[in-house]
């Protein structure tokens, strides 16, 4: 176990340079005083690896040094092969580029692993889109990733509903989200994301920029996805429900909505119902969300719910009152 640390400690240094020793221990998920040991262990092993006291020190190899570390385990040979998304990178234009790294790993193995290797890549297909999802086309793609790769500023001409703008922005990130692509960018002081089937023109100004030290892709996306959800939430409705039928909220299908709803439950009251205060973009997406759930949830509130509501049941049962062998009043005597 110590051994795989050892290696893991060394591979960290090696990439992302000088690392504070509580930034190493957080990262191997133990102790400070682990690391410093370990550290010793390295340099007694012949490993060029110093530490510097101080607010800017810290753990770092001498500049220059390489390991030649080869071994891979048989999971980790089955997770190289399985890392990333290749039509992701054909999009990025780097499909040649990840095949032939994917060569190189396949020919530094030895020869049981690289035939357990090469048949992940035959047995697991990633199809990343959901069902019915028609990928946008993106045609700018190539053109934002090159000025993402080398910190270049773009003057993007943007579709909207209702107009194309234009903006200079500094390209962060791209994330791929259920098969659409969307830009990372700062225009101004601002972080935004664009979804890059609607950039319609994307010149670089023949500026750089420097890259925000500080940002995180991924924490960054999470938030501004979380933002989003929360910001389409535009209504809410009070409710009740039966207690029983609580965890159905979650066949309306939007998390954030879900969450939201979960948490505003109160406790059963005497008849085993319970008030929870339900959001949606809007009453009408919210009256089809809720119907699945029948008799067994009332709106309270608002009144202009409550009316469509009733209008949708009454017009329900006059559909299918010959069915059920019912006149339009009630049961035939």
């Amino acid at each position: 176990m110590r051994a795989s640390r050892l290696v893991q400690l060394l591979l960290v240094l090696q990439t992302r340079g000088r690392c504070t020793a509580a930034e190493l221990a957080e990262l191997l998920e133990v102790s400070v005083r682990t690391i410093y040991r370990d550290i010793e262990a390295l340099s007694a092993a012949g490993v060029p690896v110093y530490s510097e006291p101080g607010r800017a020190g810290g753990v770092q190899l001498v500049d220059g040094y390489r390991t030649r570390l080869t071994g891979l385990t048989t999971e980790e040979a089955d997770a190289v092969l399985l890392a990333g998304l290749p039509s992701a990178a054909g999009d990025l234009g780097l499909g040649t580029v990840l095949a032939t790294a994917q060569l190189k790993v396949l020919a530094a193995l030895p020869p049981e692993l690289r035939g357990r290797a090469t048949r992940i890549a035959e047995r697991v297909h990633v199809d990343a889109p959901g069902w019915f999802h028609r990928p946008d086309q993106t045609p700018m793609l190539a053109a934002v990733a090159d000025a993402l790769w080398h910190d270049r500023r773009l003057h993007v001409r943007y579709g909207r509903k209702d107009k194309v703008v234009e903006r200079h922005l500094d390209p962060l990130g791209l994330v791929l989200k259920a098969g659409t692509w969307y830009l990372v960018a700062r225009g101004g002081s601002a972080v935004r994301s664009y979804r890059v089937g609607r950039i319609l023109a994307a010149e670089p100004t023949g500026e750089t920029f420097v890259r925000p030290a500080e940002f995180d892709l991924q924490a960054h996306w999470v938030d501004a996805a979380d933002d989003f959800a929360r910001s389409m939430l535009r209504v809410r409705a009070r409710c009740r429900i039966a207690a029983t039928h609580l965890p159905l909220l979650r066949l309306m299908n939007e998390p954030a909505a879900v969450a939201e709803a979960l948490a505003s439950a109160g406790p059963p009251d005497a008849e085993g119902w319970v008030q929870v205060v339900l959001p949606s973009e809007s009453y009408e997406v919210l009256a089809h969300g809720i119907l699945p759930l029948g008799e067994f949830l009332e709106v309270l509130e608002p009144p202009e719910l409550r009316d469509q509501l009733a209008a949708t049941a009454a017009a329900m049962h006059a559909r299918y009152s010959d069915t059920l062998g019912l006149s339009r009043s009630g049961p035939v005597a």
